[in-house]
């Protein structure tokens, strides 16, 4: 499986941490910028091609794309066919539930390829650990699951 990384200025740091580590769990990795820092740079510029990545190849590709709150990056992300992006901004403090086990379900239940992080609620460390959960969780293959992701693809068709 190939992961592409992409993010825009509030991001910037946290993807070059993670690009090297998503590396070292022994996957494909394309980082797909900001290679710079812009402070101006417009998020949708930078996610597009990380979606159209995996709306052409959902069975084979996987994106991980940050942002100030991840919630624009996921917004554009899902506009394109065959996406399914999640958001994560770290652990609900004094959650009944660990927020790693929603990171996992999104997997499981929704086949979700594309996680997008805000980087302005997560350390380094948080980050590495959703994005570890996210990529080592299959999705369940139930047929309850598989019909709803159909149903979920077949309305975001253009």
């Amino acid at each position: 499986m190939r992961v592409v990384l992409a993010s825009d200025h509030a991001g910037f740091d946290l993807k070059n941490a993670l690009v090297p580590f998503v590396r070292s769990l022994g996957y494909e990795v394309e980082d797909l910028g900001a290679h710079e820092y812009h402070e101006d740079d417009d998020y949708p510029d930078l996610v597009r091609p990380a979606a159209e990545q995996v709306s052409n190849d959902p069975e084979h590709v996987r994106a991980v794309v940050l942002g100030g709150s991840g919630q624009g990056e996921a917004i554009v992300a899902n506009r394109y066919p065959r996406v399914r992006a999640v958001v994560y901004n770290g652990e609900s403090r004094g959650a009944v539930f660990n927020d790693l086990d929603e990171i996992a379900l999104s997997r499981q239940h929704n086949d979700a390829n594309v996680l997008s992080l805000g980087a302005r609620f997560l350390h380094a460390d948080e980050a590495m650990e959703a994005v570890k959960r996210w990529l080592e969780t299959p999705c369940s293959g139930e047929e309850r699951h598989k019909r709803r992701i159909e149903k979920i693809d077949r309305a975001n068709v253009r």
